[in-house]
Formats: C-alpha cells, structure tokens, sequence
C-alpha cells in the first residue's frame, strides 16, 4: 500500500491516497466540485470544464476530474474567481441551449437545471446564434434532440465504452459539432441496439424513450376497447424512486393498485409469464443438451440484446433460444387465451406493457409477433412514464393500499421475481431444468454464482452427473467479451445468459432518473433494486416455476405440454439478421 501524501484544500493540509485525481480526493474529504460531462464508469473526458479548480502555481485553472493530485499540492475549490469562472461556463452552455425548462420531459430532473440553481444562475446574459436542427423520431424505441445536446459526451463513451456498440459519435467542429450515429443515419436504420442507456447517462434531454402516453390515455377513455397492463418484474423494485422512495423498497402492491385506479381494466403480472418462459426455456435447454441441438443456448428475454444479436452476432442466431420474452408471451396469451376465455375481440384488447426497458417499445413493433393478426403488445410505458402518468392523473401514489394482480395470468413463483436481475434467468432456468433432468428438485434453490455485479460469471452445476456449464454476463461490452470465449470455443458452455442493461432489467434504459445526490448506474442503486427481487422469491411460498399451480393449469387447459404445438406456435418466434452489419469496438 502506497504511502499517503500531503495536500491542502482551502487552506487546510490533508493527508490523501496518491494515484487518484483532485475530484476523487475532494469528493472524499467533503468538498463536493460541481461537474457535467464527468462520470465515474467512463473515461475521462474534461469537456465542460465546469469542475474547474486553482492549484497554486499553475498559470490556468485546471480540469479536476482530470488532473492526478500530487504531494504538496494547494488547491481552492471554492473561491469568488472560481465561483464567477464556474458560473459563466455554465451560462453559456445555457445561452445555447433552449428555453422550455418548463415544459421540457426532464424539468425535475435535469443536471444542468440542478447545477444551474446550486450555482445560482438566475438570468441569461449572453445573445446570438443557436444551434438548430431536426430531432430524430425515426425509431421505436430512442428520440434523438441534438438542440438539448451540452456536448458531454457521456452518450458517446457509454454507447462505446460500456455497451460496446459504438453507435454515437461526435461529429463537425466548433458550434456545429453535434452528437449523431455515423454519416447522420436516422437513429432506426442505425445498429443503435434501443437500450436506452444513452437515455440514462444525458444529463439533459438530447436522448429520450419514444412516448405513446397519448394514445395510452386515448384507449383508456374508450369504453368500447378492453384495457389490459401488464408490468415487469424490475418495476415494483424501483418504481418507488419516483415516489420519494429509497432505492431499494418493493412497492408492487401500490403499483398494482395505481393501474387500475388510472383506468385498466385488467392488471397482470409479467411474473407469470417469465416463469412461462422458464418452463419453455429450460424445456428448450435439454432438449438440445439430449438430442443433439446447437449449443451453447443463449437466453432472447432481453430485447436490447436480441437487436443487437441480430446486427453485431448474426453467426450465432442459431444459438438463441427460440422462446419469447415474457412481455411477448403475455401479450400472446392475452390476445388469445384471456380473449378466448372471456369471449372478447383480440382486436377490441388493448395490451399496455409497463416495462424497465426502452428496447420493449422496438419489440413490441416486431411484425413476428402479432397474434391473431394483432400486435401482441400494443404499446409500452417504461417505469418512468408509467410514474409520470400515475402524477399526472393525481393519484396518491404513497397514501395507496396495496393490491394484487388479476388472476389467471397474475400469480407467479419465486423464480419469476429474479428475472428483473442479472443472472435471474439463469437461476430460474436451472431450477426447473434440474428437475426436468432429474426428476428430483435442486438442493439449493440460490444460485449464488448467477448473482452480483461482475461482468461475466461462470459456473459448472451438477445435474446429477452431467456438468452443465453456464455464464452469464450484462451490459453488452461484457456480452461482446463472453461472445468472443463463444466463438473461440463453442463447447465452453451449455447455457448462456446476456441481459442487454448493466445489472440487467433493474439497470434498463426506462428506469426512473437517479435523485439528486445520485448518478446514473450507481452499482449501490442496481443492488438494492436487486434485492427486492430476492426478497420476494426468498418469501414465496413456490420458488420453482414448475410448482406454479397457475402455469401447470395453463398446461393442462390450453397449452397441452411445453415445447409442444399449441405452445410453440403462441410462446415461440424467430430472429433474422439485420443491417448495417455491426462490428464490436474491442
């Protein structure tokens, strides 16, 4: 361990860990320095220069995200020159950036509308020409606004740094630099993946989910259509966030009950059918395993990921299981068995999926699957829609009694819960499968080495002889790493997992906007988001999907047997390679 060394901040001498840079020691010893483009996951771009600092001695002011500190270092963090400097940085990133706060997606939550108030910018004092151009609604699923663009940058790093995509890029010089995909291609013909991690990391409004909210509110005062939601198992972890809630508090009885008190008719849980997708899925996993079919299988629940399989990995769409999401099986179970039992119109159900992920709403379009000739999922709210419209419709969300789902297509098992976390397939998915291969259930029901935040795990699980070997990776840089072992070695594993999101569904793309004393992506946030979801499997009473009394009656009504014909028709689909062909940044 290296030596400690000697600073003074304002005027007082610490001692401090070398090797780090001014920001990271100040942000240890209290003094918080205001800062836009910096994020601790990415690499260090000192673009805006808002975290500026005096170091005596040095003849400029100096970037502290990205100066090492060094012994005998005096630094002011706070002083009326830097206070001044600070401030007018700032408010010429504001004299070219629009005006409409107030009506702007991110009032509330904008960081360059919080740094504006703490530095106590109250007026705009600089005129002249203001960049102008198009927004981009050409996808599904991602809005493009380059006129709310601050030139940060965090999208471009995120987009190649973390998810590896390299879709991003920053392009011209000057005032006419702007953030775009390459040769300006319209977001929707681009390899952009809709993962909305972009989303996630602006710290304005240049990148936002592509709303539906009208048409929502259209078909929720239409009496002559059934309305029906269903919610993804990450939301009840993080919905409260919006509330004032901490990280980490299960709210899905509330959520339940602010459904339907904004008008469905119908609440079902997405639960339901991940433990539908397990059953199809681990059935899927052995059958390949024991007559001979491609391996490694590779989980299709992430919709980021199975775009980004059919742009970047077309080689490997054999491996890919052939089972849908469980947004999608609801969706097909609705506009068929629910229509068919209550003897209603597919085309007169409209199906709303509140989900984390902003790549639902792409999926959701995917022409394969309609049911019946109708969408399967006719529109999708992410987390953070679904709360806007709970406050936009005045509801009490806090003062909620707790409901449950509607049942047939509401209970689920322990199992179902995990989905919403990294590794949570998997470890669904080895439960049932052992016992399908065994006809014994699993000793131990957590599968401790699915879980946590490492980028990449591996496992070997004894199935009674046959050593079934896994991996499981999130966020798609660690997939593109786990891919290229693949490719290298196709017999490594027997079963993969990849959630398109860092920490899976918990760290999607619609989760709600990190509180004002927290960052996008705070690994502490994803774990206790996490940990609602192994909190209510640990608290079932089934943890198996298989022991769904639920699912079994679903098999034994209406489906006949999984993988078999009925089941594979309604639960299953297809996936096909798409252009441009995408390269993986290594």
């Amino acid at each position: 361990m290296k030596e400690k060394i000697t600073v003074s901040f304002n005027n007082k001498e610490h001692r401090v860990d070398p090797g780090q840079t001014i920001m990271q020691a100040a942000d240890k010893l209290g003094f918080h320095i205001p800062r836009l483009c910096y994020h601790p996951k990415l690499s260090i771009e000192g673009a805006c220069r808002v975290c500026i600092v005096e170091v005596e001695g040095s003849k400029n002011y100096v970037a502290s995200c990205a100066t090492p500190i060094a012994e005998g270092m005096k630094i002011h963090t706070d002083t009326l020159e830097l206070r001044r400097a600070r401030r007018d940085i700032v408010e010429l990133i504001l004299d070219n950036h629009p005006q409409d706060c107030h009506t702007c997606e991110r009032d509330g939550s904008c960081e360059l509308q919080r740094l504006s108030a703490k530095m106590g910018i109250r007026g705009r004092h600089f005129e002249g020409e203001m960049k102008s151009y198009e927004e981009d609604l050409s996808s599904e699923a991602v809005v493009r606004n380059p006129n709310k663009c601050i030139l940060c940058g965090r999208c471009v790093r995120m987009c190649s740094q973390i998810q590896k995509v390299s879709n991003l890029g920053l392009a011209g010089r000057g005032f006419k630099t702007v953030v775009m995909p390459a040769f300006d291609m319209p977001m929707k013909d681009s390899v952009c993946t809709a993962c909305g991690q972009c989303i996630n990391i602006c710290p304005t409004a240049a990148f936002l989910e592509k709303a539906y909210i009208d048409e929502i509110y259209q078909a929720l005062n239409d009496p002559d259509v059934v309305k029906v939601v269903n919610v993804a198992p990450s939301v009840r972890a993080s919905i409260g966030e919006s509330f004032g809630y901490d990280p980490g508090t299960n709210t899905e009885g509330k959520m339940f009950a602010a459904m339907r008190k904004l008008g469905f008719d119908y609440v079902f849980d997405s639960q339901f059918t991940a433990d539908l997708t397990i059953m199809e899925e681990a059935s899927e996993l052995v059958d390949r395993i024991q007559n001979g079919g491609v391996l490694p299988m590779i989980t299709s629940c992430s919709s980021g990921w199975m775009k980004c399989v059919e742009q970047f990995y077309p080689e490997l769409l054999p491996n890919i299981s052939t089972c849908k999401s469980p947004m999608s099986m609801m969706g097909a179970l609705i506009k068929s068995y629910f229509a068919e039992q209550n003897n209603y119109d597919p085309k007169k159900i409209i199906n709303v999926g509140v989900m984390p992920c902003t790549a639902k709403k792409y999926e959701a379009a995917r022409p394969e699957l309609k049911v019946n000739g109708v969408n399967a999922t006719d529109y999708v709210l992410t987390t953070r829609e679904f709360a806007w419209m709970v406050k936009s419709s005045a509801i009490d969300f806090r003062n909620l009694d707790s409901e449950l789902p509607d049942n047939p297509l509401g209970s689920s098992s322990g199992a179902g819960a995990i989905f919403g976390a990294t590794g949570g397939v998997m470890e669904a998915a080895i439960r049932t499968a052992y016992y399908i291969v065994t006809g014994k259930e699993l000793d131990y029901l957590d599968v401790q080495s699915a879980r946590g935040l490492n980028g990449v795990k591996e496992s070997l699980i004894d199935f009674d002889g046959l050593e079934l070997r896994v991996a499981v990776a999130h966020g798609l840089g660690n997939a593109a790493k786990l891919l290229d072992h693949v490719k290298q070695n196709p017999e490594r594993y027997h079963f993969v997992e990849i959630m398109g999101c860092p920490g899976g569904c918990v760290g999607g793309g619609g989760q709600p906007y990190p509180l004002t004393n927290s960052i996008p992506l705070d690994e502490e946030c994803l774990a206790k988001r996490a940990s609602v979801l192994y909190d209510i499997d640990r608290d079932k009473p089934d943890r198996r999907s298989h022991d769904n009394p639920d699912i079994k009656k679903l098999y034994n009504e209406y489906l006949g047997e999984p993988l078999g014909k009925k089941s594979h028709k309604l639960l299953h689909t297809h996936y096909e390679q798409k252009f441009p062909k995408g390269i993986f940044e290594k």
